[in-house]
C-alpha cells in the first residue's frame, strides 16, 4: 500500500509536480527520490545488521523475535482466511 493514497490522489500530486518543476525535471527528481530511498533502505539494513550482531555477541537470543513474527503472520493469515467470505459479501 502506498501510504493510503488512492489513484486519483497520486495523479493529482503528479500533476502539481509537473506544473511546478516541468516535465524535463521529472526524471531527475525521480532519480533523486529513488537514490534517497535506496540510501534509507541501506542504512536501515545496516542498523538491523549491527543490532543483530550486537545481540548475538552479548548472548541474546534473537530467534524469539522472528518466532513471534511468524506466529503473528500465521494468525493474520488465519484471520484473513476466516474473514475472506465476509469481505466478499460486503
Amino acid at each position: 500500500m502506498f501510504l493510503f493514497i488512492s489513484g486519483p490522489e497520486i495523479v493529482f500530486v503528479l500533476f502539481i509536480v509537473v506544473l511546478f518543476f516541468g516535465s524535463s525535471k521529472l526524471p531527475e527528481i525521480a532519480r533523486g527520490l529513488a537514490k534517497g530511498m535506496n540510501q534509507i533502505k541501506s542504512a536501515t539494513n545496516e542498523i538491523k545488521h549491527e543490532i543483530q550482531k550486537s545481540a548475538e555477541d552479548n548472548g541474546i537470543d534473537t530467534s524469539l523475535a522472528s518466532d513471534v513474527k511468524k506466529e503473528i503472520d500465521k494468525v493474520k493469515d488465519d484471520f484473513d482466511d476466516l474473514t475472506g467470505p465476509i469481505k466478499r459479501q460486503l
